[in-house]
């Protein structure tokens, strides 16, 4: 199959783009201001109508996964503007283009579509954003409705895995806890966290299998910031009195966060092969790849 990815640079795309092509898809891996490892590269800038069409035309593709986005939630928050011309304006111009070629779309979203009152939203959830990142997401959500003839919405919660140039939140605490010093980690953020191996690869099924409408591809594993932190420390016999509990409300972040945005997965777990897994799973999987690469291996 023909694949275009979005972002094929990022912790989610590049990841997507090493799965797809170790599968045996035709993987066209967008890129902008940092190259691609894997896939042929393809120029593409969200921000410009033109290369976004250029990009079609040099992949012609049978499928569409749109991971690119403006992901800083506080930067978001303190230029709107750009979030709703990467996250939405552009979104709806790869949604036109997919429709007009006759590609399957699938949108990468967030559970930050969520206003996090309740927690364990399911698919039939009615959004309520309560934050700029969160809203032009959403707005993405209703252009990818809106344009595209064939379309996915994945959600997924707290993506953590390894990339060169971005470390996610469990190698943060890991790298602070291993060089002695406290980290101050919110006890009161509830989400889903999700390995992003097993994400891409949940996608990959989707996409193999055509499977339209909404789906949540998270981690099968609600828990709170501080939980994740305890665990990562638990796992690598770091000092768990260095993590210090702290409410979300005194972390000073511009953007305000939903309280308890995780995901319900029911579906996912019910329909697909490749299950959402458990946090204790994934960090395990995660610190061996980091061993991994500290002694010069290969990850999985």
């Amino acid at each position: 199959m023909r694949l275009l990815v979005t972002g094929g640079s990022g912790l989610i795309g590049g990841r997507l783009c090493l799965e797809a092509v170790k599968m045996g898809h035709d993987v066209y891996a967008a890129e902008h201001e940092t190259s691609v490892d894997v896939g042929i590269p393809v120029k593409l800038d969200l921000l410009d109508a033109l290369s976004i069409e250029s990009a079609y035309e040099k992949s012609r593709p049978e499928v569409v996964i749109h991971t690119a986005a403006l992901t800083d939630v506080d930067l978001c928050e303190r230029n709107p503007e750009l979030a709703f011309r990467v996250n939405s304006d552009a979104t709806a111009q790869i949604a036109l283009q997919a429709k007009r070629r006759g590609a399957f779309l699938i949108y990468i979203s967030t559970d930050y579509v969520f206003d996090g009152v309740k927690g364990m939203y399911r698919e039939t959830d009615e959004p309520n954003p309560i934050n700029a990142y969160g809203l032009s997401k959403l707005k993405g959500e209703v252009a990818v409705k809106k344009f595209a003839e064939r379309w996915c919405i994945a959600r997924l919660s707290t993506p953590y895995g390894i990339h060169k140039m971005k470390k996610t939140f469990p190698e943060y605490v890991i790298e602070r806890l291993a060089k002695g010093e406290s980290v101050k980690v919110a006890y009161n953020q509830f989400t889903s966290p999700t390995y992003v191996p097993n994400f891409c690869r949940m996608l990959l099924e989707v996409v193999e299998r055509d499977m339209q409408g909404i789906i949540h591809l998270s981690g099968s594993t609600r828990a709170s910031r501080l939980e994740v932190a305890v665990k990562v420390a638990e796992l690598l016999n770091l000092d768990k009195a260095l993590i210090d509990p702290t409410p979300l409300s005194e972390l000073k972040l511009d953007a305000k966060r939903p309280e308890d945005s995780s995901l319900d997965v029911s579906k996912a777990l019910q329909i697909l092969k490749e299950k959402p897994i458990t946090l204790e799973i994934g960090l395990n999987m995660l610190i061996h790849n980091l061993y991994e690469l500290k002694a010069g291996g290969a990850t999985v």
